[in-house]
């Protein structure tokens, strides 16, 4: 008999991804496509990649459970999702939709919260700080459970705007309306208007679309901005710190306020890459020389990047249902 499989969905803004995980921890299918817009599309787009990747390993038969996550505030015990505006919902009943589809009961979370609960249970002995070492073509990633379930865990999102969730001890942190974690709405300072209506929060100086206000991309013709800066472009320059300052301040926030242990960051802003770990670990230096108590917390050292090859959402959602017991593997063609 063929050995059942976890299925992970990870509805994302942009994109959607679909992983089957062996119990043992192997990812052996993984497909994506660009995400559907409104409600009816989202769920045909994450049916369709979910039958593909079953068909790939078997057939749904071979699924044991399955686990799916999306932006919006998202109700785990209902299943109901509301105001996921990037990608045009409104209102959707998901895990109603998609078990109905698949035939199978598929639990839901947040895709920030699923992608904490899978970096809990991932951390790799490869990722280091730097977001290459996974990188297409580089070996096999290579993930192991560090210590079991015990400790606190941040996984800190930076795309378009900040996004953060806790997981403590194996289980995530809710809050009110699962709100715990959520920093990026913490206002900070400053006279930047936040989208969420307050002024000077810190999503407005640690996020993509706040290194697009400070230092546009199409200034120059120019795409990196720290490669911009170390070439003399004084305007590039003061963006990097500022986006640098915002998330070391992240990362001192989840230590103090959620007892992180860890802050794995992801998100599409870790393409940056080496500068702005650099960056990062130079704005945290500067924090400890100025106190001696956040210089014990030796924040330096517990910030590390999700490499872009591991679909850290969708083995999350595919844990929703239970735990898997040992490592994640995940292969350079899966990756690729």
């Amino acid at each position: 008999m063929s050995e059942q499989l976890l299925l992970g969905i990870d509805i994302g803004g942009t994109k959607t991804a679909v992983a089957a995980v062996t119990r043992e921890g192997t990812v052996v299918a993984l497909r994506s496509a660009p995400s559907g817009r409104g409600g009816a599309e989202v769920v045909e787009v994450a049916v369709r990649l979910a039958h593909e990747v079953a068909d790939s390993v078997g057939g749904i038969g071979r699924i044991s459970a399955a686990g799916a996550c999306m932006p919006g505030l998202v109700d785990p015990t209902t299943g109901f999702v509301r105001h996921a505006v990037n990608l045009d919902v409104e209102s959707l009943e998901l895990s109603t939709a998609l078990s109905g589809a698949l035939g199978l009961r598929v639990e839901v979370e947040n895709d920030v919260k699923a992608a904490a609960l899978g970096a809990h249970h991932l951390r790799p002995r490869g990722w280091g700080l730097d977001p290459d070492v996974t990188a297409p073509g580089s070996g096999t990633v290579e993930a192991a459970y560090a210590g079991g379930n015990a400790g606190t865990l941040a996984y800190l999102n930076l795309g378009t705007g900040l996004a953060s969730a806790v997981v403590r001890d194996g289980v995530l942190v809710r809050g009110i309306d699962g709100a715990a974690g959520e920093i990026g709405h913490l206002p900070v300072g400053g006279d930047v208007q936040c989208t969420c209506g307050q002024v000077g929060c810190l999503e407005t100086i640690a996020s993509g679309s706040a290194l697009a206000r400070l230092w546009p991309p199409s200034r120059g013709g120019a795409r990196d901005p720290f490669a911009a800066a170390a070439a003399g472009d004084a305007l590039a320059a003061a963006a990097v710190d500022v986006l640098c300052d915002g998330v070391g301040l992240a990362i001192q926030l989840l230590v103090l306020a959620a007892g992180a242990e860890h802050v794995v960051i992801g998100g599409g802003l870790t393409g940056l890459g080496g500068p702005f770990v650099e960056g990062v670990r130079a704005d945290l230096r500067r924090r400890g020389r100025a106190s001696r108590m956040i210089a014990a917390l030796d924040l330096e050292s517990r910030f590390e990047l999700v490499p872009a090859s591991v679909p850290v959402a969708a083995i999350g959602a595919a844990l929703l249902p239970g735990r898997a017991p040992g490592p994640f593997l995940l292969t350079d063609e899966l990756a690729g």
